[in-house]
């Protein structure tokens, strides 16, 4: 079966699409931490951001829709912090979650616009150049390539345990999904045994490999330095508003 809810668009041409990954994860990031460092009165720099995140999402060509739905995961969150704030401080908890809410549903949108631009793979290979810890990347690759399996072996275990009339008792199918659970866990055990072994095999060395190699071009420091600018607007924002 196909799986594609990670990087679902990331095989569009478009300007935004052929930046080179590290480009595209050096400003996600840079944005990210401009938003947690807004004071809570910093509203016009929040629509800001949001501006320029929706102009960038208009040049990706990444449907609209999609990336509200993606990232609104975030939003019941966002409404619990916002709850247990409003509780003890009244007023001023409720505009300080609301602040929170948004910060972290713009961070969300730009999590989810950047892994629609840019294909998974290409993305470790972005975070491998950057410097970033090896093992963590090697997790994220091994996650990604068999996360789908893992999918698929469940959804075929689903489908035999329907067939032989699952499901009309509570406590037969709970004792049922335990037992479908312990035996995906030892089959998910003994495959990564398999593919360790393959891996040796093959001589892998805990690289990141892909076919295209990475190159900064001069679309990437055009939009770096358009980006890097929309950013210190942002930063000169936040500080009058403190």
């Amino acid at each position: 079966m196909k799986h594609s809810f990670i990087d679902k668009y990331s095989d569009i041409d478009s300007p935004i699409h052929r930046l080179d990954p590290r480009t595209k994860l050096v400003l996600g990031l840079a944005l990210i931490l401009t938003l947690v460092e807004m004071p809570q009165r910093a509203w016009p720099a929040l629509g800001i951001a949001l501006g320029l995140l929706l102009v960038v999402a208009l040049l990706s060509r990444v449907p609209i829709p999609y990336l509200l739905s993606r990232s609104a995961a975030v939003i019941p969150f966002a409404f619990l912090v916002t709850f247990f704030r409003v509780i003890p401080q009244g007023k001023e908890g409720l505009v300080a979650g609301a602040v929170i809410g948004a910060k972290a549903w713009l961070s969300a949108l730009a999590l989810v616009l950047l892994s629609a631009t840019t294909p998974f793979p290409l993305l470790l290979k972005g975070m491998e150049k950057l410097k970033m810890p090896q093992v963590l990347v090697l997790i994220l690759s091994f996650m990604y390539r068999y996360i789908f399996v893992l999918l698929d072996e469940a959804m075929r275990m689903e489908r035999a345990w329907a067939s032989r009339g699952a499901g009309r008792n509570w406590w037969a199918s709970f004792k049922a999904m335990a037992g479908v659970a312990g035996v995906l866990f030892i089959r998910s055990y003994e495959r990564a045994e398999r593919v360790y072994q393959a891996m040796l095999a093959r001589g892998f060395e805990g690289e990141v490999r892909t076919l295209n190699p990475l190159r900064f071009s001069t679309a990437d420091l055009a939009f770096g330095l358009a980006s890097a600018l929309s950013l210190g607007v942002l930063w000169i924002i936040a500080a009058f508003w403190r």
